[in-house]
């Protein structure tokens, strides 16, 4: 193989960690020669509807999991929270790095602290995840 494909979404957390993995690939093959191939998903497609009322298990996953069954990329990066519990017939879970920075950040507009909130304050999320 004289090239690795790496398959990644375009969103730029999905690209550093994309970029993670090609760093720790060339830490340890250092003669490795490598291309990310970014693919767009259907996640990355739907801009005018929350994603948590689509319901789609395989929205930032599967044209990624069609594009290594058709032999397009060598391997996929993923976020495991968007990675489904089975995997295609064909595919595997090859590895997983190290975990990274696991906490959230608040960010107020006036600069007040989490721990100064009200009752009436609103927070906004993109997450489910995170609503309380």
């Amino acid at each position: 193989m004289s090239k690795i494909k790496i398959g990644t979404r375009g969103s730029k957390l999905a690209m550093w960690q994309a970029e993670e993995v090609r760093r720790k690939l060339s830490e340890v093959h250092p003669e490795l020669e490598t291309e990310l191939v970014v693919i767009h998903t259907k996640g990355d497609k739907i801009l005018d509807t929350a994603l948590s009322k689509i319901g789609d298990k395989g929205l930032f996953t599967r044209e990624l999991e069609q594009a290594l069954l058709d032999g397009e990329i060598d391997l996929a990066v993923h976020s495991l929270k968007d990675m489904p519990t089975e995997l295609p017939e064909g595919l595997m879970l090859g590895g997983v790095l190290e975990r990274g920075e696991v906490r959230d950040a608040f960010i107020s507009r006036d600069g007040r602290r989490l721990s100064e909130l009200t009752a009436n304050d609103k927070i906004a999320t993109s997450s489910l995840r995170r609503k309380a």
